[in-house]
């Protein structure tokens, strides 16, 4: 189990959150001008690299907020934490 630590609450047993997935790019302005398979590759193939991921995660189960993470994927350890602005 990951130990998240929420800004607000503290360190808390992952069970609380919902993962929101890996943070992406900012969307396309124009997405007009993208071909068919790069708008799909966008929209459902995240990246899984190896070492730290910023990913989102959502204290549903406490306060509520959502929190950006950096997560190394080799050994699951939290490497920092922020609240989303």
């Amino acid at each position: 189990m990951l130990q998240i630590s929420c800004p607000f609450c503290g360190p808390r047993n992952e069970v609380e959150f919902v993962y929101g997935g890996p943070l992406k790019n900012r969307r396309p302005d124009d997405i007009s001008q993208i071909d068919d398979t790069t708008w799909i590759d966008y929209l459902t193939v995240p990246k899984n690299p190896l070492g730290p991921v910023q990913e989102r995660w959502w204290h549903v189960r406490g306060c509520g907020c959502w929190l950006t993470i950096t997560r190394d994927t080799r050994s699951h350890d939290i490497i920092e934490s922020e609240i989303e602005s």
